[in-house]
């Protein structure tokens, strides 16, 4: 990716929302790969001709094998109101998921306590708090199309823990397609996993302003498939 690709969904003086492409990181770790905030960076960098460094706050961090909308912060006061907002939960998440077996029941709310082994990057679900540690998870979801044996679901966590909607659809039963990690027997050749971020919607923490950000899926065979039940 070069910042020419860059897809910008979103933009005002305080925040910016871009697509993330499935397989690239939101942000820098151990790997050494170039994350997609430093090309938000220069993007800003350019078009705004700033000089030295740019600010930038990630705030919505998105598993390295998923797309779709992801926002960072433009200043610090925008960092700070906006993870308050999510902390808060004054942020309507909205992701689809394609899985290999039809939910059932076919729409329902899901509570589970997570708790993510660090040391193997994989999050435990369980049906009580068995630790402190274990944090509260919790979804609606529907399911909106099936198409022989792959079915679209709408999910709409409620919390936001790591690998939360993965490991939830994964104990339903429902592993997202290509996600070894939590159940599928269905391998993406990218590394990919059929789970995308498609919409925001919140109250603008500055301007005040109701403000929602939406973004389609890749154009990709299996999600063109489902193309005509997601739409604006």
């Amino acid at each position: 990716m070069s910042v020419s690709q860059l897809k910008v969904l979103y933009e005002d003086n305080h925040f910016i929302a871009v697509h993330k492409p499935a397989g690239w990181l939101a942000q820098g770790d151990k790997t050494n790969n170039t994350p997609l905030a430093e090309y938000v960076k220069q993007y800003i960098k350019v078009k705004y001709k700033k000089p030295g460094d740019v600010f930038l706050g990630v705030v919505h961090r998105l598993d390295r094998p998923v797309s779709g909308v992801t926002i960072f912060a433009r200043t610090s006061k925008g960092l700070t109101r906006l993870n308050e907002l999510f902390r808060e939960r004054g942020v309507k998440k909205t992701y689809y998921a394609i899985v290999s077996n039809r939910p059932s029941p076919l729409s329902g709310h899901l509570e589970h306590f997570l708790l993510k082994d660090t040391e193997r990057n994989v999050t435990h679900a369980y049906n009580r708090q068995r630790t402190k540690q274990a944090k509260k998870a919790v979804l609606d979801y529907e399911l909106i199309s099936s198409i022989a044996n792959h079915h679209l679901v709408k999910v709409q966590p409620l919390t936001g823990r790591p690998h939360q909607i993965r490991v939830q659809l994964g104990r339903l039963g429902c592993p997202i397609r290509g996600d070894l990690k939590y159940g599928s027997n269905e391998k993406n050749r990218d590394g990919r996993i059929h789970l995308h971020s498609y919409r925001l919607e919140f109250i603008h923490p500055v301007t005040k302003k109701p403000t929602v950000i939406t973004g389609l899926p890749p154009k990709e065979q299996l999600w063109n498939t489902f193309k005509d039940f997601i739409t604006y």
